[in-house]
């Protein structure tokens, strides 16, 4: 059935008419992004709908007179896809998991200018499709190629004189080649080269000039916005960066070192083992010259790692890329008797760039913020994830741990990735009967996908906190409405408490003795508090007596009830830290209890996994005790950062006695407490308009971070020795800096910038710098900075 294109989200809305207006504002956003013309083009497949784990080969000649100044293409599959123009890669890997919105799917902007030339062009498409539904994506039922180009006087649209086959070397029951690999929605390749389309020199079947005549006419399948396919939005992330081939950093059999060409002359099948920089998202790559039905297994590694290929040879030399990423720290290829490789490489594919960066006269920390930002980059792809092995899932309170990070570590697009998380959280939603904030893809949608605790946080930590460092209000005023419902859906008791919400599992953290109930409130009461600032940014003051009338009354009532003589937590459960942390982060604590709170659970206890441990180091910096809050962060990472193997950060702690799980787990965030506590560097105002700059170095004597905001890189290198403090700072145009000398490290006589007086004996200097003196409090003397680059120095 044929249907009209519409925004995937505005139908959200419809049952609230309170948020009508902002329904149509984002729904206006949303389909001027769709702006492809599909006319005339047509879903094309073959006439069979799947079957799932399909490659299917197009390929399409045409003439051009002359290639026009610019060529957009769109192209949309179901579900990924390669791309070859004239021969040469264009793109590696397109297509984003579906989908926006349940039915509904993304298409891509691919500029071909730069490939095409006047006479002949061959465009030929590879694509993957899955062909079931997992953790972030939802699959139509039916694989297909959607393409439009306008290249001047020539329309290219996908149609039935395209030319298709299913590539007869992919085998369709890859799946569990060596484990079962249910959870992520990819799966293993399985490649019998014997039935290649081509061999891989002059005759591949993406070359120009590759005999297609044996090849069927493509089945068109429907135009586009037509079911299953549903509607299109327009990819709103960038694509990954590519690498291309790069060399291991070092290649091993057993503990022996190689080198290339390599003959296994041996009787027995030898594991060969290429060494990564560190923990990537690659695809392997291997030139072997083999007799034909040799058996190659190609894996990581990481025992967590459910992608794996197996590769069967042709007779001759012969080349092949896994194009389904893997991840881990080492590529491992079982090499057949009488099989000599000549080359090894691995494709190294990014979503994003680590621009931030932590630098620490202790090296500890300095390689702790590392292996945070590399846990980081690897949990990114087509949406935040877990982790990149065991599952690919978007849990939004993984989400919530990542966003903290995210503004001090990666650049513009792991902003936009959050916002895609945020529409893809909520669009997946259902209606009125909103159970939850969690994804809502496959199995996990509705009522069962609901972790109230994660759906609490993800208020407060995952979509206020991305408002507040970008000043994206169109997302804000779109995630508002759910929040609102789902709050209220919370009842009160007669303890003037919020009677707790099961959800599908009474999860709040994988570590030790977690006291649920407590912590559940805790997290209700951030996001109350949450929801009141969000209202009252949107303009929309109806709804904040309802948040402000439970806020107090839990104000009023948590300590009576969980108050246990020195930390929080509920009567007859085991001592554990979270619960006392939470109160230090919402306020429920009172600053005279921190000392009792820090005695007896923040400094002793150790119950937290990763995804709540950072919340106690938090809350530990917040009492201003830095120097205790950095001594547990080595107490919980010093085997991790101690290993040289290993570049990210566990799922869990050496203390659980359970497995460790994932070595690269998205809720590790150390660099978020690195970059604003001890570095000091907050957003004060939304979108980084005004930030500051109010160090607490601890034990540290030098400090350099630069912080990727949005308004540009900060840069600030911090030297404490000889009674003298030097701050460096770029400060980017369109900001205002807020710097506060650290008594704890100077007690200055004279502070300059740039070699200018600033202050002195107690007062203020002018300068040509129009740095202005704010007064001094018992921690900081403070200034405010304009933008532009300065060397301040107070000894």
């Amino acid at each position: 059935m044929e249907r009209n294109p519409r925004s995937p989200l505005a139908s959200q809305f419809a049952a609230k008419i309170v948020f009508a207006v902002i329904a149509l504002l984002f729904a206006s956003t949303q389909a001027a992004r769709a702006n492809a013309d599909w006319t005339d083009a047509q879903w094309i497949w073959q006439a069979e709908d799947g079957p799932s784990n399909t490659w299917v080969a197009f390929r399409k000649t045409f003439d051009l007179d002359a290639v026009p100044e610019q060529v957009i293409a769109h192209i949309a599959t179901d579900t990924k896809y390669w791309l070859w123009v004239n021969g040469e890669l264009a793109l590696f890997e397109g297509g984003l998991a579906r989908g926006p919105a349940p039915g509904d799917g993304y298409f891509d902007e691919v500029n071909l200018r730069n490939h095409l030339q006047p006479g002949e062009n061959t465009v030929a498409i590879l694509v993957w499709y899955w062909g079931k539904t997992a953790k972030t994506h939802e699959s139509s039922g039916q694989g297909g190629l959607l393409f439009s180009a306008d290249l001047g006087k020539t329309k290219l649209r996908s149609d039935e004189s395209w030319k298709l086959t299913v590539h007869p070397s992919y085998d369709p029951a890859s799946e569990g080649l060596h484990r079962s690999n249910n959870r992520p929605n990819a799966m293993d390749v399985k490649y019998d080269a014997r039935l290649a389309l081509g061999d891989w020199t002059d005759s591949a079947w993406y070359l120009p000039g590759y005999n297609d005549s044996a090849w069927q006419a493509a089945t068109p399948k429907g135009p586009a916005y037509s079911d299953p396919y549903g509607d299109l939005v327009k990819r709103p992330i960038p694509q990954w960066t590519d690498y291309g081939h790069v060399d291991y950093l070092s290649l091993k059999i057993g503990d022996e070192f190689i080198t290339l060409p390599y003959t296994n002359d041996t009787e027995e099948t030898v594991t060969l083992s290429g060494r990564l920089p560190h923990n990537q998202q690659i695809t392997p790559f291997m030139t072997v010259d083999s007799p034909a039905g040799k058996t190659i297994e190609i894996g990581m590694e990481n025992p967590f790692n459910l992608i794996d290929a197996q590769y069967t040879t042709r007779d001759g030399i012969q080349s092949f890329e896994t194009y389904s990423w893997m991840n881990g720290h080492f590529v491992e290829y079982q090499i057949p008797p009488g099989v000599e490789v000549q080359e090894l490489k691995y494709r190294w594919t990014a979503y994003d760039e680590i621009t931030g960066t932590f630098e620490s006269n202790d090296p500890f920390f300095t390689r702790l913020w590392w292996m945070a930002a590399n846990t980081l980059q690897i949990c990114a792809r087509d949406s935040f994830m877990d982790c990149p092995d065991r599952e690919r899932g978007l849990w939004i309170g993984d989400v919530a741990d990542q966003t903290g990070p995210v503004f001090y570590t990666l650049n513009e697009p792991s902003r936009l990735l959050l916002k895609k998380g945020i529409e893809n959280t909520f669009a997946y939603q259902s209606g009125d009967i909103i159970q939850g904030l969690a994804p809502g893809f496959g199995d996990y949608r509705g009522k069962s996908s609901e972790l109230c605790a994660q759906s609490l946080q993800y208020i407060e930590q995952g979509i206020w906190r991305y408002y507040f460092h970008t000043g994206d209000r169109e997302t804000l005023a779109y995630a508002y409405p759910f929040i609102d419902r789902y709050l209220k859906l919370w009842k009160m008791e007669e303890n003037g408490l919020p009677e707790e919400r099961r959800g599908y599992a009474r999860w709040v953290d994988w570590g030790l003795n977690p006291d649920h109930q407590p912590t559940h409130i805790a997290w209700y009461y951030m996001a109350l508090n949450s929801a009141v600032k969000i209202a009252r940014e949107l303009g929309i003051e109806d709804n904040i007596p309802f948040y402000q009338e439970r806020i107090k009354s839990i104000q009023e009532n948590y300590a009576k009830v969980y108050w246990r003589d020195g930390y929080y937590g509920s009567e007859g459960k085991t001592k554990e830290e979270r619960v006392s942390a939470l109160t230090v982060l919402t306020g429920l604590a009172s600053p005279d209890q921190y000392d009792a709170l820090l005695e007896n659970v923040l400094l002793s206890e150790y119950n937290a996994s990763p995804h709540m441990e950072w919340i106690v180091l938090e809350a530990i910096m917040l009492t201003g005790n830095y120097e205790a809050g950095l001594e547990r962060m080595r107490t919980r990472h010093e085997d991790q950062v101690r290993d040289p193997d290993l570049t990210t950060l566990y799922e869990r702690y050496a203390n659980d006695t359970r497995p460790r799980g994932t070595y690269n787990h998205a809720w590790n965030a150390p660099n978020y407490v690195l970059s604003h506590y001890i570095a000091g560097i907050v957003p004060e105002e939304v979108a980084w308009k005004t930030y500051s700059v109010r160090p607490n170095l601890a034990h540290l004597t030098h400090l350099k971070q630069i912080v990727p905001s949005v308004q540009g890189d900060i840069t600030v290198e911090i030297e404490a020795v000889n009674k003298t403090y030097t701050l460096d700072l770029i400060s980017p145009e369109g900001t205002t800096a807020l710097i506060g000398i650290p008594k704890a490290n100077v007690t200055p006589t004279t502070i300059t910038a740039n070699g200018q007086v600033i202050w002195k004996d107690g007062k203020a200097k002018k300068s040509k710098t129009k740095i202005t003196h704010q007064g001094e409090d018992q921690k900081y003397h403070h200034f405010q900075v304009p933008p532009g680059t300065y060397k301040i120095i107070a000894k």
